[in-house]
């Protein structure tokens, strides 16, 4: 059903929010369903925090799929500067105006048109802030973590105005606010300022119960009973310690390799072959290889 700003209605209640998610399937709980609907229902930036793997980035996915809107991403990283996160100006189009002008002998007129819109080229954040025709945009800015602290600041004024100020142009300003989501990996901490801005949820790794949904709607070829091995194993191994435990996507991928492997049951041989599918740090494999795997299994097969 399309509301009058183009694209899916949006949800009307908590439950609502948990359907749309789900009609994506991803499998949410009350808390993250609560604050996707808040954020979508009060026009305020979500951020959201929690290990690498456990499905921050997907939230943006899932909503832009279901309620039928453009996504927007801006990855973060060091360096990340304005003229690849918001705007530059074409300096070729700006060359080819002068020698135009010149030419015209229309030089007087110059400063105007070389700081105008047509030379203007948008990157994620000015585009977030552009009309759409099915309605604002999901703007996701992933791994906020990982740009430098200056970075944050410049955000300040999109995030609570929905603005950017371009110098040369004046204040561009979003008709409708997009729906913006920021993730972080917590490998550094974000800044006070940046989170007053913003709605928060800590995303947590599944339980057992939602990893099993997840499993049978990702991996819907895989044995029940294999289903519920494999994920014991996962979870246990993100009781090690570990440089990187294994997320939700490791889970899946693993899943769908065992089914290809037309593995029925874990044994000690199948784990140590696939484990690369989990781990991605050699140490991590050194550590449970062998003798770990074999415990980690046997402590499945008891039950502990």
């Amino acid at each position: 059903m399309a509301d009058s700003k183009g694209g899916a209605r949006l949800p009307q209640d908590i439950e609502q929010a948990r359907e749309l998610l789900a009609g994506g399937n991803y499998i949410a709980g009350r808390g993250l369903a609560t604050v996707v609907y808040l954020a979508l229902h009060m026009n305020r930036p979500l951020l959201l925090e929690g290990e690498a793997g456990v499905g921050k980035t997907e939230i943006a996915n899932v909503l832009a799929r279901t309620l039928g809107r453009d996504l927007i991403r801006l990855q973060c990283y060091e360096g990340l500067d304005l003229a690849s996160a918001a705007y530059e100006w074409n300096y070729p189009r700006q060359m080819i105006a002068i020698r135009l002008a010149e030419a015209e002998g229309s030089i007087a007129e110059i400063g105007r048109r070389l700081y105008s819109p047509e030379h203007l080229v948008a990157r994620p954040l000015l585009r977030a802030l552009e009309p759409h025709p099915d309605g604002p945009p999901v703007l996701l800015i992933d791994e906020i973590d990982r740009a430098d602290e200056p970075f944050e600041a410049f955000l300040l004024e999109l995030l609570s105005d929905f603005q950017l100020s371009i110098p040369e142009l004046g204040t561009i300003k979003a008709d409708m606010p997009p729906i913006v989501l920021i993730t972080s990996n917590r490998t550094r901490e974000v800044h006070d300022a940046l989170r007053r801005r913003c709605l928060y949820h800590w995303v947590e790794y599944p339980d057992f119960a939602s990893e099993a949904r997840i499993v049978t709607l990702k991996a819907p070829g895989v044995a029940p009973e294999l289903r519920k091995q494999l994920i014991a194993f996962v979870h246990r191994l993100r009781n090690e310690d570990l440089f990187k435990r294994p997320g939700v996507a490791e889970t899946i991928d693993w899943a769908n390799a065992l089914q290809a492997l037309d593995v029925v049951s874990l044994d000690v041989g199948v784990v140590n072959d696939t484990l690369g599918l989990l781990l991605k740090y050699q140490d991590d494999l050194a550590r449970i290889r062998g003798s770990e795997a074999a415990r980690l299994l046997a402590q499945i097969e008891a039950g502990a």
